[in-house]
């Protein structure tokens, strides 16, 4: 079998799986900052808008191209209009880890981070994944923002990613702008999408340099 090619910019791509509902996207934008703030790219399923193409296939190409991924298993609750549970983000996790697994050549450099609200949580719904080491965040943003700053320097061993209080008071600051910032687009905060998320984050980041 030939052993594909590396894609462009593999070691600097991060994967999100996470929640995407309202009362998760304070944790979502946090992520979304602290991975640009540490110098990486954000990427998640939201990003690709076309509708020929399968979403699990918009994944597991996404997945691809990506050396590291951060997976939020801290929505178990069950939909309240269908009653059931929403299983999107174990399935993303078992693709993630079964790329590692099973990829050829670079996937088997894939790392992970895996956080859930308390540590060791997903023993009660996914204990199949017990040996890992689980990040709790506790539903705050600081500790979210820390765990994934922490693990992206260990993971990535880089020498040049800012320590978590320097990021955060960053990602204080951003808060602070991006109404104005989003006024001055024209842009209501209803309307941002990832990629607005991405983009806005990533050009404050250029513009307003760590000092």
């Amino acid at each position: 079998m030939r052993t594909r090619t590396r894609p462009q910019g593999y070691a600097n791509q991060v994967f999100i799986n996470c929640p995407f509902d309202t009362g998760y996207e304070p944790i979502f934008d946090a992520l979304v900052f602290t991975i640009f703030g540490c110098g990486f790219i954000a990427r998640c399923a939201l990003e690709l808008d076309d509708s020929s193409q399968n979403r699990l296939e918009k994944i597991f190409a996404i997945i691809d191209q990506c050396k590291f991924a951060i997976h939020n298993l801290s929505r178990t609750e069950l939909d309240p209009a269908s009653h059931l549970p929403r299983f999107n983000m174990p399935l993303e996790l078992g693709i993630f880890l079964g790329a590692k697994r099973y990829g050829d050549g670079y996937n088997a450099e894939k790392s992970c981070l895996i956080l859930d609200t308390e540590k060791f949580r997903y023993q009660r719904f996914i204990s199949d994944i017990s040996g890992q080491d689980i990040k709790a965040h506790a539903g705050s943003v600081a500790r979210a923002v820390g765990c994934v700053r922490d693990w992206l320097n260990h993971a990535s061993h880089r020498t040049t990613i800012p320590g978590p209080e320097a990021i955060l008071k960053r990602y204080e600051s951003y808060r602070r702008q991006l109404p104005e910032i989003c006024k001055t687009l024209q842009l209501l905060p209803r309307e941002i999408t990832f990629k607005d998320k991405a983009a806005l984050a990533s050009k404050w980041l250029r513009e307003y340099p760590a000092k």
